[in-house]
């Protein structure tokens, strides 16, 4: 989605000098008729490549966006950690011509836990009239630009672009935080998965500490990526 570097060509017919000497008036017309469609040529070929062509068909990958998401989302990674499941997660979708969006909202709660230890969200959204790459790709790229506290990791083989947004306050605290996203676009697909834990919520028990940080992002990426699957068609 990035534009050609200045000094660096594009994508378009490299149009020849006119040749020098003799060969006519009606040599010359008919060689600047073949230029003049050339180059008319480019200049559309160069809209299309600029705005992604009048009418462009979305580019959906075969995602859907189901009524309730949180019965899409797998989420099996976190149960060893948090086995008590959530009787009544939230849910909520948006059905528009522009844009189809689902959300969900899990509790995770450890064994014997009375109220939610951390908390786990999915959103999927399809962008039927627009093309999301560039603006996601500078959100999330660049998240660490705007929140420099914030880790930002490329993750391959999900998806056509994926980044992994974490941040760990823990270390020696009584009241860190833990946090991690995993956001995927696929096509004019995009999807987040994001986990989030604060020690205020957790009793002294040690049995009851967080999981690393680098275990919830082993989780995001397993129970992403079989997410996505049960998300296609």
């Amino acid at each position: 989605m990035a534009g050609y570097p200045y000094g660096q060509q594009g994508p378009y017919p490299q149009v020849p000098p006119p040749p020098s000497g003799g060969g006519g008036g009606a040599g010359r017309a008919v060689l600047w008729v073949a230029v003049g469609a050339v180059v008319a040529s480019a200049a559309w070929a160069a809209g299309v490549f600029l705005i992604g062509g009048k009418g462009a068909e979305a580019d959906l990958r075969g995602y859907t966006a189901p009524a309730n998401l949180c019965s899409s989302t797998d989420y099996s990674s976190f149960e060893t950690e948090y086995p008590d499941n959530d009787g009544s997660p939230t849910h909520n979708a948006l059905k528009d011509p522009a844009l189809d969006e689902s959300y969900c909202s899990v509790n995770l709660k450890k064994t014997g836990s009375s109220y939610a230890d951390a908390y786990l969200s999915t959103q999927v959204d399809l962008h039927r009239k627009s093309d999301p790459g560039p603006e996601f790709t500078a959100m999330w790229k660049n998240y660490e630009e705007r929140y420099p506290d914030y880790d930002v990791e490329t993750v391959e083989d999900i998806g056509e672009e994926a980044y992994l947004v974490s941040e760990d306050t823990t270390s020696g605290s009584t009241s860190g935080s833990l946090y991690a996203t995993l956001a995927v676009r696929d096509g004019w697909t995009t999807y987040t998965m994001s986990y989030s834990a604060y020690l205020s919520s957790y009793d002294d028990d040690d049995d009851k500490d967080p999981p690393s940080l680098d275990d919830v992002k082993d989780w995001l990426k397993t129970d992403s990526k079989a997410t996505l699957d049960q998300l296609k068609d």
